[in-house]
């Protein structure tokens, strides 16, 4: 149960450090209260303790890799959507791995586009969406969401999608865990990774994980001493194959916080492999764009 030496790591929520806190500016933009508005430049600040705020931004390329070479994670997933992420994408294909977002699936046209096009430039592995963070909201079972869902099952990518209570102050309705049920059972070929936790129904998400083959629960966003105890128990059991890792640095969290807990985590030793990077690389089909590579 110890956590191994050597073991690679892919990080599937990693990022790069950027000048203030600009990018959450469309959470801001939905939030109503006084403190989320103007007193916390991060907004969920009021969750995290120690985040990596004053991280230099002049080469933020090196910066993140220092990082995962300084913790062992030998490949990270990261956007498209920006200049510093193409820009790493395409000087370190061998470290970065490419995923989608879905800005605004209101648009349903627009995100169906978006997806391809991002498949056919950039070649992601992944894509992801907000539920809560989208305005008008969007629930995960929204049938907005559907056609999205099939571009995914069509071009044969995972979709990662926050579910559970939201960290920022909006209504976390639309990312009821329950509501994966449905999606499950209307696209049984869809690969569907959970983010941030899923609590208060990790129990729920457990039960979900038993019956749909295809859904799974990556652990981003949590420091690891707060992996809730159901997930915990179900990677030692039944679900070795299901939990993914995924940090959040630099949004959230530092690698030091998190490295700093992970041998505190009570997995057998079977899952910790698993667990770190050879479910992400079933996932997200690894060895199939390892061998696109130049």
């Amino acid at each position: 149960m110890a956590f191994p030496s050597g073991v690679p790591v892919i990080d599937t929520m990693i990022g790069f450090p950027h000048e203030g806190f600009a990018q959450y500016d469309f959470i801001r933009r939905q939030t109503r209260d006084r403190s989320s508005r103007e007193e916390m430049e991060f907004p969920v600040e009021y969750i995290f303790k120690g985040v990596p705020k004053d991280l230099p931004t002049n080469d933020p390329i090196a910066v993140t890799l220092g990082e995962m070479d300084k913790y062992g994670i030998e490949r990270g997933l990261v956007g498209v959507s920006d200049e510093t992420s193409r820009a790493a994408l395409k000087a370190h294909p061998d470290r970065f791995i490419p995923s989608g977002a879905v800005s605004d699936p209101n648009d349903v046209t627009g995100s169906v586009r978006a997806i391809r096009q991002e498949f056919e430039e950039h070649g992601i592995r992944a894509t992801s969406v907000f539920p809560a963070g989208t305005f008008p909201q969007v629930p995960i079972d929204d049938p907005k969401m559907y056609p999205i869902y099939q571009t995914c099952v069509d071009l044969g990518i995972p979709i990662f999608v926050c579910a559970g209570v939201p960290g920022p102050r909006l209504k976390f309705a639309p990312q009821e865990v329950a509501r994966i049920d449905t999606v499950m059972y209307d696209f049984p070929e869809l690969v569907f990774v959970t983010r941030h936790g899923c609590e208060p129904w990790e129990a729920l998400a457990v039960k979900l994980m038993l019956k749909w083959p295809n859904l799974y629960y990556s652990t981003s966003a949590f420091a690891p001493k707060h992996y809730p105890r159901a997930i915990i128990d179900y990677a030692n059991t039944r679900g070795a194959d299901k939990i993914i890792y995924a940090g959040y640095f630099p949004m959230g969290l530092s690698l030091e916080r998190i490295f700093g807990d992970l041998p505190g985590v009570p997995f057998k030793d079977h899952v910790w492999p698993r667990f770190l990077h050879q479910n992400a690389r079933r996932v997200l089909k690894l060895a199939a764009a390892d061998q696109e590579l130049p």
